[in-house]
């Protein structure tokens, strides 16, 4: 469902192909929302369906020609009325990682420290990311007058997910730390 307002939200600054969508959403809102190119194409079918896009055919000269999409103000309309209403809750996380850690106790130490180790690796991938490529482009985009405010939220999300990141980093690393106190 908010992979609808993510494409308007993206749309509503400019128009794009489906693949321009899935590189922004990659260097923009990964750390919080993100998806895959085929969700992004059915998404996008289903929004011209109910008018809230339009798209065109564009022809390259050395790809393929490719889709472009552009929103109405049927989708504006609705991109603004979802902006405008509250979240109430608190959405529900699923983490893989929590759900395993929590049946592990039977598995040997070592094995778990694997797990967590990689998994350490990977969360300081995406921390690098956070506070180098993301960062970048976050500045770029945002260096015009006119996307100063769209800048600072823009800014404020990348920030989460390098909080984020250096919370999990910083949880792993006790954990790991309590694993390693069982080999004794």
């Amino acid at each position: 469902m908010s992979l609808k307002y993510a494409l308007l939200g993206f749309l509503n600054y400019q128009s794009c192909s489906g693949y321009d969508l899935k590189q922004l959403m990659d260097v923009s809102t990964s750390n919080f929302w993100h998806a895959k190119q085929s969700q992004i194409y059915t998404t996008l079918k289903k929004m011209e369906k109910d008018g809230l896009i339009l798209s065109h055919v564009q022809s390259q000269e050395s790809h393929p020609d490719r889709r472009v999409y552009q929103i109405v103000e049927a989708g504006k309309a609705y991109l603004g009325e979802w902006l405008a209403q509250p979240l109430i809750t608190i959405e529900a996380r699923k983490e893989t990682l929590l759900l395993k850690l929590f049946f592990s106790a039977q598995i040997s130490p070592q094995k778990i420290l694997t797990e967590l180790r990689i998994q350490r690796n990977l969360h300081q991938a995406n921390l690098d990311k956070y506070q180098t490529t993301t960062k970048d482009v976050i500045s770029q985009f945002s260096a015009s007058p006119d996307m100063a405010d769209d800048g600072q939220l823009w800014e404020a999300t990348r920030r989460f997910g390098e909080l984020y990141e250096e919370m999990f980093i910083c949880w792993l690393d006790e954990t790991i730390e309590v694993v390693k106190g069982w080999e004794v």
